[in-house]
This record gives structure tokens, sequence and C-alpha cells, in this order.
């Protein structure tokens, strides 16, 4: 499977991650929030560029409750808990804010 944007194109996998997480950018996460039905406002970016750093310290995609837990510490009590990230984030919080960071499917996600 794949994406184009502005006649580039991107390989994912058959849920839609990007298969060489390098050719990520902005563009790249627009377009798979385009395809979901969602527009990214400052609030999802908070938590996908939160995501690509953490990937970047611990070559790891976190699940939820990690997700959840270092979001509180880093952004707030209000935004680290499952509600508010489940608002941006509809399709599973990890799991969909990880393939628009361009980052691997979070381990026991299904």
């Amino acid at each position: 499977m794949a994406i184009e944007i502005n006649g580039k194109t991107y390989e994912t996998d058959e849920e839609g991650y990007l298969a060489d997480l390098n050719q990520w950018d902005e563009e790249v996460a627009k377009k798979m929030a385009e395809l979901d039905d969602c527009e990214l406002d400052e609030n999802h970016w908070q938590v996908i560029n939160f995501l690509r750093e953490y990937y970047d310290e611990y070559q790891i995609a976190p699940a939820v409750r990690v997700l959840t837990k270092a979001i509180g510490k880093k952004l707030g009590k209000d935004k680290g808990n499952s509600k508010y990230l489940y608002q941006l984030f509809p399709y599973g919080p990890a799991k969909q804010a990880c393939k628009y960071a361009g980052l691997p499917k979070p381990t026991g996600c299904v």
C-alpha cells in the first residue's frame, strides 16, 4: 500500500503505517489524518511531536498506558488522561497518533 503527496509516493504497510520512518514529515501526517477524516490542530501536534521525541529517546512507540502517563508528566494532568487523548485520536491514542507521527505500531496494540 502507499499514499501519494504532491507526486511523491510513500510506502505503507497494510494498516497505513509508514514503511520508512525517515520519510515522515508534517505533510505525511496531514495526509494520513485527512484519510481518517481528521483535521490536526495544535493539540494533535503536541502529542505527535511528543511521540517523535519519545521514539528518538527510547526507540520504541509507547503503548497507551505509557503514553498517557508520559504525556501527563510533560504536558500536565489535563492532557495526560485517556479521555482527552481519545477525543483527539478516537481510533486509539497510541495507535492512531503513532501512525500520524510516522512511527511503528506500538507493541501491544491490536
